[in-house]
């Protein structure tokens, strides 16, 4: 018999395979329906694109290349004959972006709301894998809970378990070779939730995603009765860092994405992309030298700086919502990648509180890890004082963000535009590496601000003068003289005072010197998410 058997089945081989490939395309057929009719009407009543919609307005036309489109769950009947197939929770494969390769892992809320017992771990795995080991970023579309836990599951399995998270070694290694972009397409709860806030970018579409720990089901049994939008909605997340990018729809959170792609290498083995400049090198704009008021104290917008300094329209920002007292994000210089930070005081005066410390610590790891340079607009007056930003542990998450300036691999130019003082204001750039600094006549810098350390150190001279208004404004004019960026040039301690409308020629210059020294490869600090 089993000679018969053997001659059977190579009789079948000597036969065409066009039977296997017509049940092959009935199957992928089958996984195109993804949750079926009914799960995917859901999906579009709550304005929602399903999983292969998004995939396909993201990837360039044509470029995608599924990988386990017919991996899912299989019923048949008593003939061993396919019955009915639901596919799994996910959607993997290579595409292209821009006309650069990129690893595409999308989660189907229309299977099972994306939970444990629809999900394929492998998919998770080889889409971490193949990204990392293949050098490109990888690009996940999260909506539902991205592979995490199900009550349904026991009735499966009876049993618990011992937590194990499936694939985050590689999530951790994998952060420090390759760009991770997570759109938040929908509500993204417990290993959804972790993926997104476990990437360089992330962005949530407003009134349509959400990221919580934990949903309101289980909230309300905690005896906290919100709504998803209550509990994670953007304005909650948004503003406290989780995600770094808010949008109107899901065909901005897709252009998000290419964007953010567009400034950064495919993996940190190569260096970032240059594209042909448009913009004129040497543009030297003349609302530069009045757009700092000469008060010292009205604000001013530092996005007008980095608009008048950068190539034009290049100006790409990153979590706008969140640790307002600085601006970052990419742009380009004569068409090279640069990371921007720039003081913003229009917030505190510029201080770095705690969350503008986070912010930075993120931006600089960012920066360093995928090689881009950077450019930094100072205005910092110092870290943020008194109770309130002690509670928050703005001295612990100061010295953590000095630090990740103090530990950046790359070349860093800092602008002094206004204040810089004591510890925070030192932060500018890497101070074992040689300075490259230039200096605005608006300057103002010291250890502390001359202005209340004037009054408390004459205060008994003050006191006992005999006409103290005339005496306190003697000590300002004298200060006032001391304080002159140019008393600081004349012993080196600021290297060039410049027209600020010279800055964006100067930047060119830097931005070439600096490619000429970029290193790939992993860093040493690898980002701190």
């Amino acid at each position: 018999m089993a000679l018969t058997g053997r001659c059977g089945r190579f009789r079948n081989r000597a036969m065409s395979w066009e039977k296997s490939i017509e049940e092959l395309r009935r199957r992928e057929r089958l996984a195109e329906r993804m949750g079926g009719d009914e799960p995917v009407s859901r999906q579009k009543g709550r304005g929602k694109l399903t999983v292969r919609e998004r995939v396909a307005f993201l990837a360039d036309p044509g470029s995608f290349h599924e990988i386990g489109k017919i991996a899912g769950r299989a019923v048949y009947d008593a003939d061993e004959e396919l019955e009915d197939f639901m596919a799994s929770n996910s959607v993997v494969g290579r595409a292209r972006i821009n006309d650069r390769p990129v690893f595409i892992l999308g989660d189907d809320f229309t299977v099972r709301g994306g939970a444990a017992d629809a999900s394929i771990r492998g998919k998770l795995l080889q889409s971490l894998k193949q990204s990392q080991e293949y050098r490109m970023p990888l690009v996940q579309l999260i909506d539902g809970t991205g592979g995490g836990g199900s009550i349904k599951m026991f009735e499966q399995d009876p049993r618990t378990y011992i937590p194990e998270t499936p694939g985050w070694e590689y999530i951790v290694t994998g952060m420090s070779e390759v760009p991770y972009v997570s759109l938040g397409l929908g509500p993204c709860a417990g290993m959804g939730a972790g993926r997104l806030a476990a990437s360089h970018f992330s962005v949530l579409v407003k009134g349509l995603s959400q990221v919580f720990v934990a949903g309101p089901p289980v909230t309300r049994a905690l005896g906290e009765d919100v709504t998803k939008e209550e509990l994670g909605g953007w304005q909650i997340q948004a503003r406290n860092g989780t995600v770094d990018a808010v949008v109107d729809s899901e065909a901005d959170a897709f252009e998000a994405a290419r964007q953010f792609l567009s400034y950064l290498p495919s993996s940190v083995h190569e260096l970032p992309p240059v594209v042909t400049p448009t913009d004129d090198p040497i543009r030297k704009e003349e609302s530069l030298l009045s757009l700092v008021p000469t008060d010292g104290k009205t604000p001013y917008k530092p996005r007008k700086i980095i608009a008048a300094t950068v190539d034009k329209g290049s100006f790409f920002e990153i979590g706008e919502q969140w640790g307002r007292g600085i601006v970052t994000g990419f742009a380009r210089v004569d068409g090279h990648p640069v990371g921007i930070l720039a003081g913003d005081p229009f917030f505190l005066d510029g201080a770095w509180t705690a969350d503008v410390c986070d912010k930075v610590t993120r931006h600089m790891d960012l920066c360093s890890t995928f090689h881009l340079p950077v450019i930094h607009f100072v205005d910092c007056p110092g870290f943020a004082c008194g109770v309130k930003h002690e509670t928050a542990g703005v001295t612990r998450k100061g010295v953590r963000a000095m630090a990740a300036v103090y530990q950046a691999t790359v070349p860093i130019c800092a602008v002094v535009i206004r204040k810089a003082y004591g510890l925070a204001g030192s932060a500018m750039f890497n101070p074992s590496k040689a300075k490259w600094r230039y200096c605005w006549p608006s300057g103002d810098w010291g250890s502390l601000p001359m202005a209340g350390g004037i009054e408390a150190a004459y205060r008994k001279e003050i006191l006992e003068a005999e006409d103290k208004e005339a005496y306190l404004k003697s000590l300002y004019k004298r200060f006032d003289a001391i304080a002159s960026p140019f008393r600081t040039a004349e012993a080196f301690f600021a290297e060039e005072i410049i027209d600020p409308r010279d800055t964006r020629p100067l930047l060119v210059d830097f931005v070439h010197h600096a490619w000429r020294v970029l290193e790939t490869g992993t860093t040493r600090f690898g980002p701190r998410p």
